[in-house]
């Protein structure tokens, strides 16, 4: 199994609670993956930003950056079809090279969805993997691009995912942040890495000594989430 292309697909996925239980074991498993020297670090940025702070921020930010516009979706053959009738042949090839590799995909998702891509092709054998990372190139540099051009921390926290997808097909994404930007970002890391260093991560009511205030916060935030998915803004 390719552990890179692993921890980006899960990376790459809506960051619930679960996804965030996760997070210390996948910020362990990131020096030993071996991703290239410099993305590393700003792959652990990514995991430091998804599990510090306030988690419904962060699944906020998600639905902003990928489910509110076709510029930043994480469905490949939105970047090539559109809502065209080409994208359903796309889909039934793209389901079968998943079946015919003994690969089971969850019903609820599309199979050009990146994670579950990415998923795959951790899964898949080498070549496979480097055909079809080679064939999506140029939809992962734009969406890379498109990402950088947001302008914000969270959009460059995850364009770096896009960076190291691109880098297990051999290739450099076309456009770089600045160096501005990734000052910016260094401080940041420095920040967070001492925030997580120095707090233990703990999830749910249980980890709030006020057990009834942080029910409540529980509470508002199931409450907004309702109100995110009935605006169809969470699928």
């Amino acid at each position: 199994m390719n552990r890179r292309l692993a921890i980006l697909s899960v990376l790459l996925r809506y960051p619930d609670a679960a996804l965030r239980a996760d997070l210390p074991e996948i910020g362990r498993a990131i020096p030993a993956a071996g991703f290239r020297s410099d993305l590393a670090p700003r792959i652990a940025r990514l995991v430091r930003r998804l599990g510090l702070g306030d988690g419904l921020d962060r699944e906020e930010a998600y639905v902003r950056l990928f489910d509110r516009g076709r510029g930043t979706s994480l469905h490949l053959f939105e970047h090539v079809h559109g809502d065209t009738r080409n994208r359903g042949p796309a889909m039934i090839e793209l389901a079968q090279v998943y079946e015919q590799a003994g690969f089971a995909m969850d019903a609820r998702e599309l199979p050009d969805f990146l994670p579950l891509f990415l998923e795959f092709c951790a899964h898949a054998p080498a070549e496979v993997t480097t055909n079809l990372l080679g064939q999506c190139a140029p939809i992962l540099d734009g969406l890379h691009a498109k990402l950088l051009g947001r302008g914000s921390s969270d959009a460059r926290a995850y364009a770096a995912v896009l960076a190291a997808t691109l880098a297990e097909a051999g290739i450099r994404p076309a456009q770089q942040p600045t160096a501005e930007q990734e000052r910016s970002d260094a401080e940041e890391f420095a920040e967070l890495d001492a925030a997580w260093e120095a707090e233990p991560v703990v999830f749910g009511p249980e980890s709030d000594p006020d057990k009834q205030g942080a029910r409540a916060k529980v509470g508002a935030m199931i409450d907004r989430l309702r109100g995110l998915r009935a605006s169809h803004a969470i699928r």
